[in-house]
């Protein structure tokens, strides 16, 4: 790559400031930017540059510097949180300390060590005190090698695009410093993500690919005899033929170091590797333990088939585990929803126990620095995405595989006019030597990615024909159509960047030839390549290829065209996750209104899963208990239960807890003769109440132990807008609800509630202020902005006041402290997205459920109209 002055001089103060032990002192880095700057004033660049060891060097203006600093604070400021572990009962009994406690062998480990080193010249020290932590506890709950037989089962959970190929990579290199002989790792089912997985364990462990240093290997340190053995290379997966000729007839008995695998997730391959060593080992592997790494796990690892029938990729899996006597198998996964299906209560047969992580489950917590869900859907006011509603003719949602293509949408054609853009900002930020990537994902169809980027190499190639003509012309947008619309994209999304439009466009001019496009699917001629000795800027047209693991490296816009609603698969395509060091405020996404409001549902419930991780963690529950809490959520509905086995179901049952949780009614229903008739049937509940027990709590109205047969006709009255049974959407799953009260024989509380309008209505003798709320006007309903109809502490009504004081806000705490459910009544003085008033009150309800993660109260199950499922399922496993 080109010399980049600004990131030379930025490493050379970043290096000093590694030197640092512990936190950094306040001024630290503004005092070493001082430091650095008198020395290139007193020495001049030319030799400065010497020093630097490159021929010469550009002296960053003011402004640079400034945001140098910014970018350094950024950087040294990330912290991050250790992660949380749930063990099962077997595995709390055993010593979960062996790895830790071993002093001796901590001052050893050659191979974490080496890696360690390479982490802190790229990662902020507290991310790399925590991976270290976080795979010491991994490392504790596997097993000793030198124990003579086991086998251990556990799964660690990170998020979308977070760094767990670097966890994995650091237990990998802390394995083999304990003693594991054989290392597998299973990357996924296609070869770009095998292959991808390959080049960073060979930096992070092996240390050297196609016989030159690479990673840890240019460290220095590096011992012959102990130099992994890979049998995978970055372009070959593993075969027999090649295997027998880099083990040279080596066999774990005789060679010091590790053997590693970097595999497809693959039936053909994982039979290889088993012929392999059935044939090198004729009976069961006893001295030497291995360790199975299973990327993406939730994928294709899973037996969707009975027992007795296992699906083969599952059947492979366990077979190559039951060859050691000594075995390890750690899942590791973003969407763990399907792995916590497997059957735990399953037997050991021939091929070995079923793979569910029956030991413990590790959920890691990720840095403050990550560009993640919330952020992007929740906390940030939504400034990073693009609604688009200019698709559906020419690329309309369900569309078939020979579709045609004629032309772009232009929305399609803003993002990437926007992508032009910000590889130019980059380069004037310094940062022109990181690579830039935009992922346009519409389709699960290879034809229709085909002909799509047809469709973008047109229209690129007028931009860029534009732009090297009269870009470096004053007033450029005046000579051409495309420059201004380019224009128009920068006045419009990054009116508040740095640079001025001149800047930018001269910047622009000279990197557009740099700009290539890419495919990615089985039938891809020209792969996607990041190389080292170049930048690589591509705009990358894919589906399910690019879903499952493979980061694109510098992402900064993705187009977004998807219509599934299911958890894993919609996480999982959630490439724009991950890390965006010095250009996060340039990241844009564009998606439909719908998938934008279907990410924030399902980034809700998982975040509301992971908390109850927590608790359960504190509470010494095992594995089997957060399976089942993740089946019987009431937001996981669908999205986790197994596709492939509710397509041959005539009944299908789902079983719901809603011990714990708060449902409300978020969505209302806009028809006039609705809402009135629902806020009538509020009046007509309290007018039934008795008065002489009514308790004014905080300008607030509650009654206590009421009858649910007064709760059960509200509900059956109430006109909720909600489009499926589970309430996936509207987040208010009546059907169940009322299963709930017509089941469970318990007294009820019932609140009123009075809010900060200034008009007061009359409910019998009591006069309420309603609550004002902001919604959104969806058309056939108002959804209330980020779906909250009630207060933080209102579900504390019914405690005593000292705890209602104490627990403050802390939703899922106050649940655990109530007795009985409580029935929310809420009357609601709207403002719509224009900040104009609704002209009439809205009636909504909520139900505050008891409870919390170890409550055992019985689910509520229904059985669900197998036609309304099969409506979901219409997005069947991609041919890309």
């Amino acid at each position: 790559m080109e010399i980049n002055s600004y990131q030379l001089i930025k490493d050379f103060i970043y290096k000093k400031l590694l030197n640092c032990d512990g936190v950094l002192p306040q001024n630290k880095i503004q005092d070493e930017i001082h430091n650095t700057q008198d020395l290139v004033s007193k020495l001049g660049a030319e030799i400065f540059a010497q020093i630097l060891s490159v021929s010469s060097i550009t002296i960053p203006n003011t402004e640079d510097w400034k945001r140098m600093k910014r970018e350094l604070e950024t950087h040294f400021n990330v912290e991050m949180d250790g992660g949380v572990i749930v063990q099962g009962e077997e595995q709390q009994m055993r010593d979960n300390s062996w790895w830790t406690s071993k002093e001796k062998l901590k001052n050893e480990n050659y191979y974490w060590n080496r890696y360690k080193e390479s982490l802190i010249n790229s990662l902020p020290p507290d991310v790399v005190k925590t991976l270290d932590e976080d795979t010491d506890i991994v490392m504790d709950n596997i097993e000793d090698p030198s124990i003579d037989n086991f086998s251990r089962y556990g799964m660690v959970v990170g998020h979308v695009q977070s760094g767990k190929t670097g966890n994995y990579s650091a237990l990998v290199c802390k394995a083999a410093d304990a003693g594991y002989k054989f290392i597998v790792v299973i990357a996924g089912g296609i070869n770009n993500l095998r292959n991808q997985t390959q080049e960073r364990m060979n930096e992070a462990f092996v240390g050297v690919d196609k016989g030159k240093p690479v990673g840890v290997g240019k460290l220095g340190d590096n011992r012959k005899e102990l130099l992994p053995i890979s049998l995978t290379t970055t372009e070959q997966d593993f075969n027999k033929q090649d295997a027998n000729k880099n083990a040279q007839g080596l066999n774990f008995d005789n060679i010091s170091s590790p053997i590693i695998l970097v595999i497809k997730k693959n039936s053909s391959t994982l039979q290889n590797v088993i012929s392999w060593l059935e044939a090198q080992y004729k009976n069961q592997i006893s001295k030497h333990a291995m360790l199975m790494i299973d990327d993406e796990s939730d994928y294709a690892s899973i037996n969707t088939k009975k027992e007795d029938d296992p699906t083969i990729i599952n059947k492979r899996l366990r077979k190559l585990l039951s060859l050691f006597r000594k075995s390890v198998y750690v899942a590791y996964t973003a969407t763990p929803y399907a792995n916590i299906f497997i059957d735990h209560e399953a037997g050991t047969d021939d091929l070995g126990r079923d793979l569910f992580p029956k030991d413990f489950i590790y959920a890691l917590k990720a840095p403050t620095n990550y560009f993640g869900a919330r952020k992007i859907f929740l906390d940030t006011n939504k400034k990073h995405l693009i609604p688009i509603e200019d698709y559906s003719k020419i690329i309309p949602l369900n569309h078939k595989r020979e579709s045609p293509i004629t032309s772009l949408p232009e929305s399609l054609c803003e993002a990437i006019r926007l992508f032009i853009l910000n590889i130019g900002i980059r380069n004037l930020r310094g940062q022109g030597n990181k690579h830039n990537s935009m992922l346009i994902h519409v389709t699960r169809f290879t034809l229709m990615h085909q002909n799509i980027s047809n469709q973008v190499e047109i229209y690129f190639s007028k931009v860029k024909k534009d732009i090297t003509a009269f870009s470096n012309l004053i007033n450029s947008e005046d000579h051409s159509k495309h420059i201004e619309n380019m224009k128009q994209t920068f006045d419009k999304i990054h009116m508040e960047i740095e640079f001025t439009w001149g800047q930018v466009i001269k910047s622009i001019s000279e990197i557009i030839k740099t700009i290539i496009i890419r495919e990615v699917h089985t039938d891809t001629k020209i792969p996607l390549e990041y190389r080292k000795d170049r930048v690589t800027n591509a705009i990358v047209i894919g589906g399910t290829s690019l879903s499952r693991g493979f980061t694109l490296e510098g992402l900064n816009v993705s187009y977004f065209l998807r219509n599934t609603v299911f958890y894993d698969t919609l996480m999982q395509m959630g490439r724009w996750f991950g890390y965006r060091p010095d250009f996060e405020d340039l990241c844009r996404i564009y998606m439909t209104k719908e998938m934008i409001t279907n990410f924030g549902l399902i980034i809700e419930a998982t975040e509301d899963l992971f908390d109850n991780f927590d608790r359960m963690a504190r509470a010494k529950m095992t594995p089997n208990d957060f399976g089942l809490s993740v089946k019987h959520h009431p937001d996981s509905g669908l999205q986790v239960t197994a596709r492939n086995k509710l397509k041959s179901s005539k009944d299908i049952y789902f079983e719901m807890k809603l011990d714990g949780h708060l449902k409300e009614t978020s969505w209302i229903d806009s028809d006039q003769s609705v809402r009135l008739s629902n806020l009538e049937i509020i009046k007509q509940t309290i007018h039934k109440l008795k008065p002489n027990k009514i308790e004014e709590v905080n300008k607030n109205y509650l009654w206590k132990d009421v009858n649910r047969s007064t709760v059960l006709e509200f509900l059956e009255k109430f006109n909720v807008y909600s489009p499926d049974p589970f309430g996936i959407k509207s987040r208010m799953p009546i059907d169940f609800i009322i299963k709930y009260v017509q089941e469970v024989d318990t007294y009820w509380d019932i609140a009123l509630y009075s809010g900060e309008s200034k008009r007061g209505i009359q409910i019998g003798d009591l006069t309420v202020y309603p609550e004002q709320r902001k919604a959104v006007n969806k058309g056939h309903y108002f959804e209330i902005l980020n779906r909250q109809v009630s207060s933080g502490s209102s579900e504390a009504i019914g405690l005593q006041s000292d705890l209602r004081k104490e627990l403050g806000s802390n939703r899922k705490s106050i649940r655990e402290q109530l007795k009985k459910p409580l029935l929310m009544l809420h009357v609601l003085e709207v403002e719509n997205q224009n900040r104009e008033s609704i002209d009439q009150e809205l009636a909504a309800f909520g139900i505050s459920f008891p409870g919390g993660v170890s409550r055992t109260n019985k689910t509520v199950k229904l059985k669900i109209n197998s036609v309304y499922i099969q409506n979901f399922l219409d997005e069947e496993d991609s041919d890309d």
